[in-house]
């Protein structure tokens, strides 16, 4: 039996690799995506949230099967404290995340690439100039290959950058239709929060995430400290990864998007944009290659991504390593000494896809001379309630 031959492989149907896909095929690669999954879209383990304005920089037109709900505010809530930001203006939306992966895909495959389910990548061997991808499924010939295969491919990074998480849809009176609400509490969910993302009014998706933790067991005790009715439609648990990039993103002709670069977001661990947008970096620089026969022109890639992305990333890694010292006083102490003013600027310059615009105003706000005076008394807790732990 002959092996097959494509331009380009791709390993893993996320959001990422279904982006590069379509870019490569529409160019004229020759181009093939499997998937290990039964489902484009599944395992969803995403919220879906994304600005309109991130959605048309992907190539994607709102399709009307897909939309689930408009956000017009976020409730930030600590244990003692809450805050609101209103967000029409940054024209947030929910999707559904299953359906908006399947809407990619028949993109690409419209392009040309084809796509296979259930088709499980084993192993990566070069003969020369060509790939030799071996598959539950046989052996595939590829001059490029893309890793899109997601947290699985970071495995050996370590566990600092990995959370456990667990999301539930549910039904329930108490939920918002039009309010997305987060919840911080250090003590039983260091170094994340809870979320609650209304796909409509009295249903959502509620899920949390943090270290050392039991999500399970945590999601239940938040769901049923409401004490209302409430029923529970699907339950899903997956990693996330909240550790930042992690390049090399192009060795020789291989090219690592998505998850399995560490593209998602490092204060949410959101990625359709961040991810999305790698699969379109990634698929130009391929595309560039293959007309020019110039290896050199992959390296556009990870160069691009980082040029559009890294300041971002770098800003939330900062602000991320800030939450995770943080106690619930503290935490308190910061939502106290937000105005009305700042709360009011942030929402309205600040950008849902870029969440550095946010911190930046913050810190350049009052806000900044107290941010110092929390931080110091904070860290002399910590030391004190150190010393009274040995």
């Amino acid at each position: 039996m002959a092996i097959e031959y494509y331009d380009v492989l791709v390993a893993g149907g996320s959001i990422a690799g279904l982006t590069t896909a379509r870019e490569c095929s529409s160019n004229g690669a020759s181009t093939i995506v499997i998937e290990e999954d039964h489902e484009i879209g599944t395992p969803e383990h995403c919220g879906g949230m994304v600005s309109l304005g991130g959605l048309q920089k992907l190539g994607v037109i709102l399709d009307s099967n897909n939309f689930q709900n408009s956000i017009s505010k976020a409730r930030i809530c600590s244990r003692s404290t809450s805050f609101e930001m209103p967000a029409e203006k940054q024209n947030v939306i929910v999707l559904d995340r299953r359906g908006l992966d399947k809407q990619i895909a028949k993109q690409a495959e419209n392009a040309g690439a084809e796509i296979r389910t259930r088709c499980k990548f084993k192993s990566l061997s070069k003969n020369q100039s060509r790939y030799i991808v071996k598959t539950s499924e046989g052996e595939i010939e590829c001059k490029y290959f893309v890793d899109a295969k997601g947290l699985g491919s970071l495995k050996d990074t370590g566990k600092n950058g990995i959370l456990a998480s667990a999301q539930f849809e549910i039904y329930a009176t108490w939920i918002d239709g039009r309010t997305v609400e987060i919840f911080f509490d250090s003590e039983r969910y260091p170094g994340f929060f809870v979320w609650i993302i209304p796909s409509g009014e009295g249903r959502g998706k509620i899920g949390v995430a943090g270290r050392g933790i039991n999500t399970s067991l945590a999601l239940n005790e938040f769901i049923n400290s409401k004490g209302k009715k409430y029923s529970i439609i699907r339950k899903i648990f997956a990693p996330i990864w909240i550790g930042g990039p992690r390049p090399p993103f192009v060795v020789d002709r291989t090219l690592v998007v998505g998850d399995a670069a560490g593209q998602t977001k490092p204060t949410t661990a959101g990625g359709i944009f961040s991810c999305g947008m790698a699969g379109i970096l990634a698929g130009k620089a391929i595309s560039k290659t293959i007309e020019k026969d110039d290896n050199r022109s992959l390296y556009e890639y990870e160069k691009n991504w980082k040029s559009m992305f890294q300041k971002e990333f770098n800003s939330m890694l900062f602000a991320r390593k800030v939450l995770e010292r943080l106690d619930n006083k503290s935490i308190d102490e910061i939502f106290s000494s937000l105005s009305k003013k700042t709360i009011k600027d942030v929402s309205n310059f600040s950008d849902f896809d870029f969440h550095s615009s946010a911190l930046d105003l913050f810190l350049k706000t009052k806000l900044a001379t107290d941010l110092t005076k929390i931080l110091i008394e904070n860290e002399f807790r910590r030391v004190f309630s150190s010393k009274n732990d040995n």
